[in-house]
């Protein structure tokens, strides 16, 4: 019943001791929790004593003398006479005499998680081979239990870590990229001659998506789960997969290096932003039939190219005089970077943004 029950742990160790405790006719009962460095007891349980005379005997023991015995030698004990053994402690005031004992260690994985004590069998001087052989046999269930008890919380655990980086890939790869893809909707529509009256308004709408896809960003944050878990790569391919149906056709997209592991998630939020605003650019103005988005991580550097067989653009300054160019850079530059545009020879045009990976 032991091995099969899903019981909390503290509800498990009293049904034990209340079992060695009957099972034996014992007068008194304990169950101690060793600590990590098993020099005290996390926990102390006792059968037999009131709470009076617990309250009277003040705080609970330390693991020396028998009671450490177990410890550095796990096995059985057992005494006709608590008195006569070498190790014995003493018995701190108002605590009431105890003569036979019987101790048996609690191990978990092959180490000793706890021990059993009883005292003073009723009606007899000493406790007999067959309380032995019983109080081991329901300290080996015990320690079963215990790992069998550690085991459903670590599922259970498991179980809440895995939902929550569903949920959060989930509002990464759902939410947020629908927010982008709103965002750009809202900022063509700003740069339309028709939307001149109502351009601030816009422009107040894409602050707000703004603003929405941070409060979300703190949302997976607050689950626990770091956006970096989710992978640059793959984050990529979800932005750009998501504006594929806006430019008319598949941007492809390749990774160099371990972008995963060592580009930082500002730098990631960063070329996120920086992708969207330049696949987007190719869109609404190259002309373009083809792209490709090439991100790699090398000698400490995230380096992202972009290039499309458009009609191409000016890599002077008066190319890049366009508020969403000018962001761009402006993003290179906060994360100590840079940002060239140039004219492949084949025609086209090709964005080199560069900054560190951490």
């Amino acid at each position: 019943m032991l091995l099969a029950a899903d019981v909390e742990l503290p509800a498990l160790l009293s049904h034990v001791i209340d079992e060695a405790h009957s099972l034996t006719g014992a007068r008194y009962a304990a169950l101690g929790i060793f600590d990590s460095d098993r020099t005290t007891f996390t926990e102390f349980l006792t059968v037999g004593l009131t709470p009076a005379e617990e309250e009277a005997i003040g705080p609970r023991p330390r693991a020396r003398g028998v009671l450490g015995l177990l410890r550095d030698a796990p096995g059985t004990l057992r005494l006709a006479r608590l008195d006569d053994h070498p190790a014995r402690f003493g018995f701190p005031p108002n605590h009431p005499p105890m003569h036979s004992f019987l101790g048996v260690a609690i191990n978990v994985r092959d180490e000793v998680y706890g021990s059993l004590y009883l005292t003073d069998k009723v009606d007899e001087t000493e406790f007999t081979p067959d309380d032995q052989s019983v109080v081991e046999a329901l300290a080996m269930a015990a320690g079963m239990a215990i790992e069998n008890s550690r085991l459903h919380r670590r599922v259970q655990e498991l179980a809440v870590l895995e939902d929550r980086h569903r949920m959060a890939r989930d509002l990464h790869d759902t939410v947020i990229q629908h927010l982008y893809a709103v965002g750009i909707s809202l900022e063509t529509m700003a740069r339309e001659p028709a939307a001149t009256a109502i351009a601030d308004r816009l422009g107040l709408l894409v602050t707000d998506i703004g603003d929405a896809i941070r409060q979300v960003r703190s949302s997976i944050y607050e689950l626990g789960v770091d956006l970096g878990d989710l992978g640059l790569r793959a984050s990529v391919l979800t932005l750009v997969r998501s504006l594929n149906p806006m430019i008319g056709f598949d941007v492809h997209v390749s990774f160099s290096g371990p972008v995963d592991s060592v580009v930082s998630d500002l730098v990631t939020e960063n070329l996120l932003a920086t992708v969207r605003e330049a696949v987007t650019n190719i869109g609404r103005h190259a002309d373009a039939t083809s792209a490709a988005v090439v991100i790699s991580a090398d000698s400490g550097m995230c380096r992202l190219r972009i290039i499309d067989n458009g009609r191409g653009i000016d890599g002077g300054t008066k190319g890049i005089s366009g508020m969403g160019l000018i962001n761009m850079r402006r993003r290179a530059e906060t994360l100590q970077g840079s940002m060239a545009i140039e004219a492949p020879e084949h025609g086209g045009t090709a964005l080199i943004w560069q900054v560190p990976a951490n």
